[in-house]
């Protein structure tokens, strides 16, 4: 369901459309001054070179998808070194209908800034949801769009109705991909976002996307939560996990010496 935000509490119809679709989106929450200054922000951290290290484990890559070079992709966290991402992270205009969505409060969960450079290769269909005892099922992500966001420089797309089987992976702890037979690839809803768009999806829907084949970024501040009743504030407890993790993850593949910074 796609309709202008409202700074009052959403009404029960986009609700209902959220729980049964597993998305919802908003247009126009933010205005064009407010994405000027986020997206000055963003370029400004592009330029962190004591931060974007292969080794950081704040860091995300992704090869070129004609190329195969490895292109710093996101950072992950971003709020302690955004101040701006920080502030959008915690504003009434997103918590609100998050509250609507929840009953409950909302909790930052984790936070993501994932710039996207032209010829990112992209991902393949998953859920967000990880499988540990710890991780929250209450797990909604927000989409901030910087940038606009189209087929062309690979806009996520989600899979209605899905989220509705709960966790289609096993629950081993570990990141898995969905083979497309789980889901019916016709039934895909590209996220097509301008900047100070909104975008809500479910921990548990489905979604994937494609590469950039534009000549430009796809840069959106991801912000995910969780309901109080669903743990409460655990974001510090979760990257506690989340980078012993990475650290086992890249010892598997002989990359020693990692760090967070």
């Amino acid at each position: 369901m796609k309709t202008r935000a409202s700074s009052a509490r959403l009404p029960p119809e986009q609700i209902e459309s959220y729980h049964a679709n597993g998305y919802l989106i908003l247009r126009e929450v933010f205005g064009p001054i407010e994405i000027s200054l986020l997206s000055l922000e963003a370029q400004t951290l592009t330029t962190r070179s004591d931060l974007i290290d292969t080794l950081n484990l704040r860091c995300r890559w992704q090869d070129h998808v004609t190329t195969g070079v490895c292109t710093f992709d996101c950072f992950d966290p971003v709020i302690d070194i955004g101040a701006l991402c920080d502030v959008f992270a915690r504003d009434e205009r997103i918590l609100t209908p998050l509250r609507a969505l929840y009953d409950d409060e909302a909790h930052l969960f984790k936070d993501k800034l994932i710039f996207k450079m032209p010829g990112s290769k992209g991902y393949p269909l998953h859920q967000d949801y990880i499988g540990w005892k710890e991780f929250p099922e209450s797990f909604i992500t927000v989409i901030l769009p910087i940038d606009p966001t189209d087929a062309s420089n690979g806009a996520t797309e989600v899979f209605p109705g899905y989220h509705q089987r709960g966790y289609l992976s096993a629950r081993d702890g570990d990141y898995h991909e969905l083979p497309l037979e789980t889901i019916d690839e016709s039934g895909g809803v590209m996220l097509d976002l301008r900047p100070g768009d909104l975008a809500f999806f479910s921990g548990f829907t489905p979604h994937r996307s494609a590469p950039n084949h534009s000549g430009r970024c796809r840069r959106q501040l991801y912000l995910s939560y969780n309901a109080g009743r669903d743990g409460g504030d655990q974001r510090d407890a979760h990257y506690r996990q989340f980078h012993a993790w990475l650290h086992e993850k890249y010892a598997q593949f002989g990359k020693t010496g990692a760090y967070f910074k």
